[in-house]
């Protein structure tokens, strides 16, 4: 696939101007490995797949983690906030100013409540639905011209709460699945990028 075969081909360090995309993992910072923050968790993997796992850094202008990928002559600008879900956005729009970038240049990753674990969809602008990472980034950006990519969590069975559920670490059961679901979105996602955004031209232009 695609997105397989970038590993031996991205370079770690942004070395040249070209067109350039921001993508964002939503979550608690603080609580990393829970539903909320699974978004953070994609970024991981994408990462890992753009060969770029070491190449984090804290960036305080942001208040952010930052990791820098090139990848068939567009630049991805990997982003993980540093504050809680309902504030993330304060992060995104402070790096869309550092890096010259529109809300349409911009791809929200984060956990959604309707789909099953495992479900991944792209949701191109709309409103929130309810999530909070969602709303602060509308809010800070004035704008819901971002993409989403939204990763299936599940909603809470029995008397659970949706706070705690979301809150919480993935069972044992999901984690089992986890792995998979992560490296799947991660390919969906870098794939999508790769078709509407790699210049004209560029190995992997899909038109």
């Amino acid at each position: 696939m695609l997105a397989a075969e970038l590993a031996g081909r991205v370079r770690p360090l942004v070395t040249r101007a070209g067109p350039r995309v921001m993508v964002a993992g939503l979550g608690n910072y603080g609580l990393r490995g829970t539903r909320h923050s699974v978004g953070m968790a994609v970024l991981d993997r994408l990462a890992w797949q753009l060969a770029v796992a070491e190449g984090w850094r804290a960036d305080r202008r942001c208040c952010a983690d930052v990791a820098m990928a090139t990848a068939h002559g567009l630049e991805l600008v990997l982003l993980k906030p540093r504050r809680f879900m309902n504030l993330n956005g304060l992060s995104i729009a402070s790096a869309a100013e550092i890096y010259n970038l529109r809300p349409e240049d911009i791809y929200l990753v984060h956990d959604d409540l309707d789909k099953a674990l495992g479900k991944v969809a792209i949701k191109l602008g709309g409103s929130a639905r309810g999530h909070n990472g969602v709303r602060s980034c509308i809010s800070a950006l004035h704008s819901n011209e971002m993409t989403r990519l939204r990763v299936g969590i599940g909603r809470p069975e029995g008397e659970a709460t949706v706070s705690s559920y979301v809150l919480a670490p993935f069972s044992t059961q999901e984690q089992e699945r986890l792995e998979q679901v992560l490296a799947q979105a991660a390919t969906f996602l870098l794939e999508h990028i790769l078709q509407r955004r790699a210049p004209e031209g560029e190995p992997g232009d899909r038109g």
